[in-house]
């Protein structure tokens, strides 16, 4: 399938779907480069889709992805999963066979290990890539050096579920073992992270579960932030409708220290919470190896790109996409880094053609489960403006606060994901 890039921008625009830098040696290609290549660092949300409209666009470059896992699980609908929504996480994860299959991608499985802007080369466990323009999607890492107490055995005594997989699996079991009358604790981050409506929708789930099952319980939520950041006047009537004597919001709690032995968080490092289950969600950057590979802003968590082509303004040939990149006002979320990767894509491939690049016309979707029928979203439009992509004014919004179309919004969630994951694996 080919896809000019007039017919590629009409197809967006209607909505669908350094310093420090480590030196590699070139000795140990095991991929030789015989044309122009691109290389896609992390097969997520937004990896997954740059490099498979890089080869629709133009299937003369060639495109080597390079991911870690053999399987794709989502973060966003795995809260479905904590909450007792769905049985297991089959409807959220996919794999890579017919996505590499049917455009030519070439897949490497490993785990990228070092970049050399210099040289430009990938540094992988099985050996070296060398790129002509790399892409970079590498999700987020958590800054856990600076919570008191945080070691490398914690999260198996109190998982951070922010990452899908084994993490979502152990919270879920948690909650199941819990006794009747238990105490739940979901301590969440300071902006940015990775889903601002995330935290929220997990509590409301999680509230729903309790309801459902262990009504004798409670669920506490501290917010580092002062305020709810996202939905707030729909979660806000959520709660207090549904979830009144079950679950309780506490803002302005940032903790700063953990004690995984006794499950207690300590806010500040005084005030203590102690709970029977305890969902701890640590302070977030870019990737490790957006970090590694001196991509992120000095004395920063985040990728500074070029709002227009999403290009590295600290390496020139990286782009960074997804949540490790800072965009503006859009939000670290999966739709916006599929609509960071069509952009991404589409500039890539104008810049080896000599082309000329074209602006960001991207979109944001974010759907929240409030219990096992009802769902509430906010949406988004955004543009470049003076270099900077900010949000289109009088576009997007929450969804009605009369809660007139949560039945169908879960609908439109559901509908939302399988599009999206077929996208990406196809």
């Amino acid at each position: 399938m080919t896809l000019d890039r007039r017919s590629f921008l009409k197809f967006l625009g209607a909505g669908v779907g350094a310093a420090g830098a480590p030196m590699i040696s070139r000795a140990a290609d095991f991929m030789p480069k015989k044309g122009r290549r691109v290389v896609v660092v992390g097969g997520g949300y937004g990896g997954t889709i740059a490099a498979k409209y890089i080869r629709m666009m133009d299937a003369s470059i060639e495109v080597v992805l390079i991911e870690r896992n053999k399987q794709f699980i989502s973060c966003p609908f795995s809260n479905y999963y904590i909450g007792g929504l769905i049985s297991d996480l089959a409807p959220l994860t996919i794999g890579y066979d017919k996505l590499t299959a049917n455009h030519g991608i070439k897949l490497v499985h490993a785990e990228v290990t070092g970049i050399d802007p210099a040289a430009k080369v990938v540094a992988t466990a099985n050996g070296n890539i060398a790129y002509d323009r790399l892409i970079v999607s590498p999700g987020v890492e958590f800054r856990t050096s600076e919570i008191e107490g945080y070691d490398d055995k914690t999260d198996q005594a109190i998982p951070h579920a922010w990452k899908a997989g084994e993490q979502t699996i152990l919270l879920r079991k948690q909650l199941e073992a819990m006794k009747d009358g238990g105490t739940v604790i979901v301590s969440m981050p300071l902006v940015p992270y990775r889903c601002p409506p995330g935290p929220y929708e997990r509590v409301s789930l999680i509230a729903h579960y309790l309801k459902q099952h262990k009504p004798k319980s409670k669920v506490f939520l501290l917010d580092a932030n002062s305020d709810v950041v996202a939905k707030k006047p729909l979660f806000m009537k959520a709660w207090k409708e549904q979830y009144a004597g079950i679950m309780e919001y506490v803002p302005s709690k940032k903790v700063t220290k953990v004690d995984a032995a006794t499950k207690t968080l300590f806010v500040e490092g005084l005030e203590d919470h102690k709970g029977d289950v305890v969902n701890f969600i640590p302070p977030q950057r870019a990737g490790a190896i957006a970090v590694k590979a001196g991509l992120v802003e000095a004395g920063g968590n985040w990728c500074p790109v070029n709002a227009t082509t999403f290009e590295s303004t600290l390496h020139k040939d990286i782009h960074v996409i997804g949540d490790s990149c800072l965009a503006g006002a859009m939000p670290k979320s999966g739709y916006s880094a599929n609509s960071q990767a069509k952009v991404c894509a589409t500039n890539v491939v104008a810049l080896m053609n000599g082309k000329e690049t074209v602006d960001l016309s991207g979109i944001n979707v974010c759907y929240s489960a409030i219990n096992d029928h009802e769902s509430i979203s906010v949406a988004g439009v955004y543009k470049v403006a003076e270099g900077k992509i900010i949000a289109v004014p009088n576009s997007g919004g929450i969804s009605p606060v009369d809660f007139s179309q949560t039945r169908l919004e879960h609908l439109y969630a559901e509908s939302w994901l399988k599009n999206i994951l077929t996208e990406m694996s196809s």
